[in-house]
């Protein structure tokens, strides 16, 4: 039971915390651990003994069913929190840093002083009005926002879960208050005309790594930059999978029977880079490591772009190095919006490039939008579709169905159709020469 004691001109409340003093060896004693408040609220003093009593009952009734908040737990600072929440987190670096990124900027100016048990609902709304306010201005992005207001009710949910406050003050009323429409991203019918100039604008930057790169990510649906920039040479189809370092005899015997006659690469990894920027390779978003089937003149371009160059990793930076964390800015930004001509050393030279305008501000993971529209423009299964794309079919029809040689077969006729028709289109369309492959043999080193 609470006990209460008057101390000058205050009222005092002891309850039991449900905890027990641990003795030397770490384990609990009989003595028991007491919580006390001098008021309902800080600041607020009991106006009698029986309402602090009353106050210390509740406190204790909390604790029988599991409820109670330490008041010390409770005085815990956002900042410190959320420092504790990220260091607990078991996620890809990506999306840690993603987090950190938008704790840093959003969440902790705001917050970072409060007490966690101290934010009320109140108080979360007017914030999250400002926020919106700021979107309907144009200084802040709505899907931003929204990520901003998911990660904070993530962390309010942990909050309770981790004892720090009774309940969330974000209070989920999908159903109530005037109703907004999703806005979602303007997408147009991709045209191979404009991925042809992204090509040729990414020739011009990239060299042949380049033009294969576009054509690679359109043709496959990988997912850029990660899976692509992570795409290593023994996964590569003019090696896989009899290169395939992790695969087993037995395997890699049905591997090459299937493939033996379809080149395939295989998705494996994806690049991503510690906050040191040192580069780590992880499994593929969602565990989604899949075969890809290419088109004879994919095949062909990934040949002759292995046998240029020595390096690991088949889309690697211009000087032979895994691709680095900079590559929207060094090579995504003037192949898609164009680039001023270069002059001086022979590496470094390059012509002027023109801008897309229908590429302007766009991601380059259109690209891999457009392989899922191309796929079901062709009336491929839908289990076809989404393996490729890697993505899992929920419900009874993923489990039975399968992705089967034939349809795999279909997808690369299809693919190999539509270039075909592209490139040879208007008296034939303008292509790179194949690079000459690096010497070998006795006169390499002469």
């Amino acid at each position: 039971m609470p006990y209460t004691e008057i101390r000058g001109n205050s009222i005092r409340v002891k309850w039991w915390n449900g905890l027990y003093k641990l003795g030397p060896d770490g384990r609990p004693t009989k003595t028991k651990l007491f919580d006390s408040a001098s008021g309902p609220e800080p600041g607020v003093p009991f106006a009698d003994e029986q309402e602090a009593y009353d106050y210390g009952l509740d406190r204790e009734h909390d604790v029988r069913h599991g409820k109670s908040i330490r008041r010390t737990d409770g005085r815990t600072l956002m900042r410190d929190f959320c420092k504790s929440w990220l260091d607990a987190l078991d996620l890809r670096t990506n999306s840690v840093k993603g987090y950190t990124s938008k704790i840093n900027a959003r969440i902790l100016p705001f917050w970072g002083d409060d007490a966690v048990a101290d934010i009320t609902t109140w108080q979360y709304e007017a914030w999250r009005k400002s926020l919106r306010a700021e979107v309907a201005a144009g200084e802040l992005g709505k899907t931003h926002c929204d990520h901003v207001l998911g990660l904070f009710a993530a962390l309010m949910d942990d909050a309770v879960k981790f004892k720090l406050r009774s309940e969330s003050p974000v209070v989920r009323q999908p159903r109530r208050g005037r109703f907004t429409k999703k806005t979602r991203e303007v997408k147009r019918p991709f045209q191979m005309e404009t991925l042809h100039q992204l090509a040729t604008n990414a020739h011009a930057v990239w060299g042949f790594t380049g033009w294969t790169y576009i054509w690679t990510i359109a043709f496959t649906g990988m997912r850029p930059p990660g899976e692509m920039t992570g795409l290593r040479r023994e996964y590569a189809s003019p090696t896989w999978p009899a290169s395939d370092p992790e695969t087993d005899h037995d395997l890699r015997a049905e591997m090459m029977e299937r493939y033996g006659n379809m080149p395939a690469l295989r998705v494996e990894w994806q690049l991503q880079y510690e906050k040191d920027g040192t580069r780590q390779l992880v499994e593929p978003k969602y565990e989604s490591w899949r075969t890809l089937v290419l088109p004879p003149f994919l095949h062909e371009m990934h040949t002759a772009l292995l046998a240029s160059h020595d390096s690991p990793w088949v889309f690697p930076a211009l000087g032979g190095a895994a691709m680095g964390s900079q590559f929207h800015h060094r090579y995504w930004k003037p192949i898609r919006d164009g680039a001023e001509a270069r002059t001086g050393r022979v590496d470094f030279r390059r012509p002027k490039i023109e801008a897309i305008p229908a590429m302007a501000g766009k991601r380059q993971y259109l690209l891999r939008h457009w392989h899922k529209e191309m796929l079901s423009e062709d009336n491929h299964p839908r289990v076809a579709q989404e393996t490729r794309m890697g993505h899992e079919v929920a419900g009874v029809e993923g489990l039975y169905d399968n992705l089967t040689p034939k349809m795999e077969r279909d997808i690369v006729e299809a693919l190999q159709e539509r270039w075909e028709a592209f490139m040879g289109a208007g008296g034939g369309r303008w292509q790179p020469e194949f690079p000459k492959p690096l010497p070998s043999g006795p006169q390499a080193g002469e």
